[in-house]
């Protein structure tokens, strides 16, 4: 049986396990040490099991602005409790690429209007608003297994339309979301190559360099082989 944390028996938790030696690992991946108290996925994964789901308690630890305190908030927050207000507020504190993504994998991609989130934030300026949208759909096609060809194909037109983005967070999302879609089913994969080569034919730098991050990984040898079995 779980116990039930209080917010501050939580914070003493995550203050006791501070690692100031992984800030500059994780600052040579580009994630920002603000705030930060450098504590591993698999501690924060172990801490939010031991917590379950406990959606006020997200709350709080989410407005914290610490970063592990907010992984550890999407862990444990109940998607059915999530509104699309919170969705909105949520994005808008995302400053660190980690942050964005494990939101999008351990939370947004279980709430029933993650579609409409997708294509509202794919059309904000605020680079990681943006690149929550294509964090997402990677996320989604990952995870939904039941998802049909068609639905996901659905996310085309919004993968398309972030393919010209230069700022590196969200091209590298978009890259993620359309090679996500590639490797779900060797029909997925012709369509997300095709698409690739749309792309490619922009007259943008970023376009190519997702067309061409997109096919390289969607034609290699070890997708091809996986995918025919």
């Amino acid at each position: 049986m779980k116990k039930d944390y209080t917010f501050d028996e939580i914070m003493e938790k995550l203050k006791s396990m501070e690692n100031p030696d992984k800030l500059e690992d994780m600052a040579r991946f580009g994630i920002k040490s603000d705030k930060r108290l450098g504590i591993s996925m698999p501690e924060l994964r172990k801490t939010g099991k031991s917590i379950g789901r406990d959606h006020d308690l997200a709350l709080k630890l989410w407005a914290t602005k610490i970063p592990d305190a907010m992984i550890l908030a999407t862990i444990i927050d109940d998607p059915a409790k999530v509104t699309q207000e919170q969705t909105d507020s949520w994005v808008k504190d995302l400053n660190s690429w980690d942050v964005c993504d494990q939101l999008c994998m351990n939370l947004f991609d279980r709430i029933p209007f993650a579609e409409k989130k997708i294509a509202e934030w794919a059309r904000r300026d605020e680079e990681f608003v943006k690149r929550a949208s294509f964090a997402l759909i990677a996320c989604i096609v990952w995870h939904d297994k039941k998802a049909s060809d068609e639905y996901i194909t659905g996310f085309f037109p919004v993968i398309k339309s972030g393919a010209t983005d230069e700022r590196n967070y969200v091209k590298k999302a978009v890259s993620w979301a359309l090679r996500h879609i590639g490797k779900k089913n060797m029909n997925l994969n012709k369509q997300a190559i095709a698409l690739a080569r749309d792309i490619n034919k922009f007259d943008s730098k970023p376009a190519r360099w997702i067309a061409s991050d997109v096919i390289r990984e969607l034609e290699s040898e070890a997708v091809q082989k996986r995918l025919k079995k």
